[in-house]
Parts: structure tokens; C-alpha cells; sequence
């Protein structure tokens, strides 16, 4: 095997440009593709910058060095010397950013070796994801994933030039820390020296840089690993990477502009993309009623209609009985599409089942009349005073779900989603911004009969609900917002209580005794009887956020070692049994039985 002393890297494969003809440079990468010609070798040359083709010529080289080029194989490793000349008109290749030059090579160093890939190292593959994770290492040798990772340290870079123009401090908080469970579930670690306790990694730095506005630092951000033990989904993993902020005496106005101008300078300084501020900005109640989503995806119209109004009254038992117990009935209007196939709409039926609806009914207006699964409860008159309300015409379907409230919003927004799809009605270029204000302070859980956070405990209530707390949580709202991207939620924050009154109704809204309070939260609650500042921040989901930029579908695409859907990481075999003598040490013992071999 070779090595590269004597040689000196002077050139990355994809910046050789015509300038560089007549000059001797230094190449080093991977062999991408290689094409025999007899006495002639092309090779693609691959390094991080692109491709460059290698010209390996018997008659230059010698018999000896040749022979060698020969023995050359995709993914081989080496360095090539070499003189840049410009193509021959009818050999440029205009699908290559080198494609106008070529280095007719006068060394060749094999670094390495290579066995033959178990996939082509190549964009737009047909791999099935669980191979590329497992050879991850080769996968993000592939051209695409290697500009997602780019994009991602681009946006990280303005993100951090963004916050030290405007004054802000990167802070580091904790990753060792004390379990507060209170939503998802924690990773526990076991403390050596403490035997029988545990630390947690963090779900968020939360407490931390709250209490950082306590120590009067006033503008704090991180970039920062947070974690939670909970069921993955495409957009989310067990461990993931946030932008969090946190900012003394800002006013909500204040603060969401700041992070319009952030996202403005993320887009412009990384894809050369202009935003247009300020953002829209629609109440949590407005969203779920028009879009039955508190992250509406705004790149189409096919909002949510209620026709409560016009089918009340009637002998068609499923609208009647729903409404009867205060559910809704509610429709979106699929234009164009009243020639719908029957099996397609019998898979949209099985479709919302999955989202807690216990059916579907339709109403097409064709050009030989009316079509629906009800239309003998209403007269022709009713179904005229629907296609006015929702603006239908002929030639356009309308989709009912009737149910109560939460599963009409749930399985009708995403019916919509659905639809738009397959009607190719989402623009992919388009960028709609959307800020999602005065979210519930609460949610009942029927699982555990209370009331829960639906951020967190520490979100601010608005001013003029606070005295409904203990008598009706239920109408409490929050001075919370999300920002919302294209139907993706990428932050979210609120201001924060800093009164410790407030701070204690809040936990016993949220059935959290006095003791229980103290117990989880008590060193936050003894530093804020010490002078805290009204203080507010937002955190960002950078997968997400840098998922929606480069255009991908799933977060896995833009995190270097992602974890599968069951939390494991198949390339380095993570989680796996550790050695007894590591759990003796931390007092440990699993109850769980080692599986046989087979």
C-alpha cells in the first residue's frame, strides 16, 4: 500500500477549473467510475467538492504505471498527479461543474483498497434506508447527503453569526441533570458515585437558561443535543438538535420578530432565498376551526367548512346523533374531482379510520346531478344551500366527517393534507411562514383524569384568564406561539412565568401538590424568590428545519448517525448489553432474561 509522502494535496477534485490548464496539480478522493478504453482509463475522481475525470494514457505512463491504473476499482483510494487540459469540443461534459477539463495523470498513488460497495455510492438510489443506515459510513459518501450535512453547518454558522450581532451569549447547560417528569419520557443515566440515584438527559435546557435570566446574562442561546425516550415518527429521534433562546424584558412582538430576522438571514446567507416578513400570524382556535391543525400547511386553500347548520334537523340518524351531543359536522370542498373512482373513495373511508373518525360521507356534484350517501334525507334545496356555503361548483366533491369536535379536526386536516397530495395541489418551491398564537394553557388527559401542560408548566398564562386557573383551566390561554413552515411546526416558545405566586397555581392547576412541586422544581422555585426578570425565549428544531431546506422527507436524511424507528443504531449495534461487572459497579441488576441463541 501507498502512502503520500512527497505528495501535497493542491486542488479538491470539484473546484478544478479551466484556469488551472497547463498546470501540474495534486488530486486526492475516491474512484468513482471507471471506464476502459484499452490503452486509455477514465476515471471519475470524488472528493467532498465533486468529480473530476482522470486521464490514465498507456502511451504517457509507461507499461508499469499503467498496469496499475488498471488494477483500479470504484471506492479505491488515491492521490493523482497530474496536468489539467481543457476537453475536446465533443468531450465536454455539461452535466459535470469540471466537465470542460481534465487531468491526464502522471502519478498514481493507490491509498487503499476497496471492497465492491453493497449499494452504488450515487444520488437518487432505490436502497432500501435500513441498508444505508447500516453502512451509513458509504451513504454519506453520496453526493446529496454530504450537501444536507453542508447545508446543515451553514445554517448553524448564520444561526451563531445571527445571535452574536444582536448580543446574545452562547451558554452551555447541563446534560447530566435531575429527572422532572412531567410529558415525555426521560433517558436515565445511573450515578457510579451516587448508588441507586440517576441523572437525566435533558428533554430541553428549560429550567437552565431560565434560571440563566435569573443570573441576569439576559441573552442566552445553545445549540444543543436534547432527548426523549419516546415513539419515533419521520421528523423525530431520541436524541435531536434544537436552536434554544432565552431573552430578558422582550415583549411576545418583540421576540418574534427577532426570530423572523433570524429565518430572513438562515435562508438568504444559505440558499440565496428571500423572505418575506413580517410572517402571518392566526390564534391556536382560528387554525384548528379553518385547517383542524395547529400547524396548517398554508401552500393551498381546502379549508375546513362547517355545514352543522344545514344538515340539523334531519332523519339521517349519524349527523343527527352527532349533533345532538354537541359534535359538528364539517366537509372540505376537493375541486374538480366529483368524477372521483367508488374504490377510492372506499379507501378514504378506511383513510380517516385511522385518525379516530368513524366514517366518511361525500357529496358530488356532477353534471348529471347530485351523488351521496345521504341524499335522500335532504331535499335538492339543502344541497343547493351547502354548494353556496362552501363555495362548490359543478364538477367538485365535497368530503363529511361528523364527529365530535377533536376527531373532525384530527382526521379531516389531515383528510386535507391527503387530497393535496394527490391532487399535486402543494407547491414544493414555495415557503409559507405562519406564527400560531394563544395555545391552551392546558390539556385533559383522559388518561390520567387532569389537567396537563400543553407546553410546559413554566408558559405564561395571558393576564385576563389567570383568575380561571383553578375554576376552569379549560379556557386558560397561553402567551405561547409556535412557527409553523410549511405544516411543520419547526419552534415554539412562549414567555415564561417569573412570579412565584403564578409559578405555584400553575402546578396545582396541574394536580401538582406544594411538596410534589418543591420535590421536582424546587431549585428553580427557590432562585426565582431572588429577583427574576420577565423573561421569555423559543426553541428550533434544527433537523427539522434544515429537513424542509435541503427538501428531504425524513430527519434521518439530514443527521449524520441517526437512529432507526426503534431507537437502535444498526451500523454501530447500539444498544447492546454492557458487561456484568459495569452494572455491579453501579449497583444494577436486569430483570429482563437473556434470549437463547437459536
Amino acid at each position: 500500500m501507498q502512502t503520500l509522502e512527497g505528495m501535497k494535496r493542491s486542488n479538491a477534485c470539484g473546484n478544478v477549473s479551466e484556469t488551472e490548464v497547463g498546470r501540474e496539480i495534486t488530486l486526492c478522493g475516491w474512484v468513482s467510475r471507471r471506464r476502459d478504453h484499452g490503452g486509455l482509463i477514465f476515471v471519475d475522481m470524488r472528493d467532498r467538492s465533486g468529480l473530476v475525470q482522470i486521464v490514465f494514457d498507456a502511451a504517457t505512463m509507461g507499461e508499469t504505471a499503467f498496469h496499475e491504473a488498471e488494477t483500479l476499482r470504484n471506492e479505491f483510494v488515491i492521490a493523482v498527479r497530474g496536468d489539467v487540459r481543457a476537453r475536446s469540443e465533443e468531450s465536454i461534459n455539461p452535466h459535470m461543474e469540471t466537465g470542460t477539463i481534465e487531468v491526464i495523470c502522471t502519478e498514481l498513488r493507490i491509498l487503499n483498497t476497496a471492497k465492491t460497495p453493497p449499494f452504488y455510492i450515487q444520488d437518487g438510489i432505490d436502497v432500501d434506508e435500513n441498508l444505508r443506515l447500516k453502512y451509513r459510513y458509504l451513504d454519506l459518501r453520496r453526493p446529496e447527503m454530504q450537501a444536507n450535512l453542508i447545508l446543515r453547518h451553514k445554517v448553524t454558522k448564520v444561526m451563531r453569526d445571527f445571535f452574536d450581532a444582536h448580543d446574545f451569549l452562547e451558554i452551555e447547560t447541563p446534560m447530566l441533570c435531575k429527572s422532572t417528569p412531567e410529558g415525555a419520557r426521560d433517558f436515565l443515566v445511573p450515578s457510579r458515585l451516587n448508588t441507586g440515584k440517576f441523572y437525566a438527559l435533558p428533554q430541553s435546557p428549560q429550567i437552565f437558561k431560565q434560571i440563566l435570566m435569573v443570573s441576569g446574562l439576559e441573552k442566552y442561546f445553545q445549540i444543543v443535543r436534547c432527548f426523549r425516550d419516546e415513539d419515533l415518527r419521520a421528523d423525530r429521534q431520541p436524541e435531536f438538535t434544537q436552536l434554544d433562546i432565552e431573552t430578558s424584558f422582550m415583549s411576545q412582538d418583540e421576540i418574534l420578530a427577532l426570530m423572523e430576522g433570524l429565518i430572513v438571514d438562515i435562508f438568504d446567507k444559505t440558499l440565496g432565498k428571500k423572505v418575506e416578513t413580517p410572517f402571518q400570524r392566526m390564534t391556536w382556535e382560528e387554525a384548528m376551526r379553518r385547517f383542524g391543525s395547529d400547524k396548517p400547511d398554508l401552500r393551498f386553500g381546502m379549508e375546513l367548512m362547517d355545514i352543522s347548520a344545514y344538515v340539523k334537523g334531519s332523519d339521517f340518524k349519524v349527523f343527527a346523533s352527532v349533533l345532538e351531543n354537541g359534535g359538528q359536522v364539517k366537509v372540505i370542498n376537493v375541486e374538480d374531482y366529483a368524477n372521483i373512482p367508488r374504490r377510492e373513495l372506499d379507501g378514504l373511508v378506511e383513510y380517516v379510520q385511522g385518525y379516530g373518525a368513524k366514517g366518511l360521507a361525500w357529496i358530488q356534484y356532477t353534471e348529471e346531478g347530485i351523488k351521496s350517501p345521504f341524499k335522500k334525507f335532504y331535499s335538492d334545496e339543502t344541497f343547493e344551500e351547502i354548494k353556496k356555503a362552501t363555495g362548490a361548483k359543478t364538477g367538485d366533491l365535497l368530503l363529511v366527517i361528523a364527529d365530535k369536535s377533536s376527531v373532525v379536526a384530527q382526521a379531516l386536516g389531515a383528510l386535507r393534507l391527503e387530497m393535496a397530495r394527490r391532487r399535486n395541489l402543494i407547491d414544493p418551491e414555495a415557503l409559507r411562514f405562519l406564527w400560531v398564537t394563544d395555545f391552551p394553557m392546558f390539556e385533559y388527559s383522559e388518561e390520567d383524569k387532569r389537567w396537563k401542560a400543553m407546553h410546559h408548566p413554566f408558559t405564561t398564562p395571558r393576564h385576563e384568564d389567570v383568575e380561571f386557573l383553578q375554576s376552569d383551566p379549560g379556557r386558560v390561554k397561553a402567551i405561547a406561539y409556535d412557527m409553523v413552515l410549511n405544516g411543520v411546526e419547526i419552534g415554539g416558545g412562549s414567555l415564561r412565568i417569573y412570579n412565584s405566586d403564578l409559578q405555584e397555581k400553575v402546578f396545582e392547576a396541574i394536580g401538582l401538590t406544594k411538596e410534589e412541586a418543591r420535590q421536582k422544581f424546587g431549585f428553580m422555585m427557590d432562585a426565582f424568590e431572588y429577583g427574576t426578570p420577565p423573561h421569555g425565549g423559543i426553541a428550533f428544531g434544527l433537523d427539522r428545519l434544515v429537513m424542509i431546506m435541503a427538501k428531504r422527507k425524513s430527519i434521518r436524511d439530514v443527521i449524520a448517525f441517526p437512529k432507526t424507528q426503534s431507537a437502535s443504531d444498526i451500523m454501530s449495534h447500539a444498544p447492546s448489553e454492557v458487561d456484568a461487572k459495569q452494572l455491579r459497579e453501579l449497583a444494577i441488576k436486569s430483570v429482563v432474561k437473556k434470549r437463547e441463541d437459536a
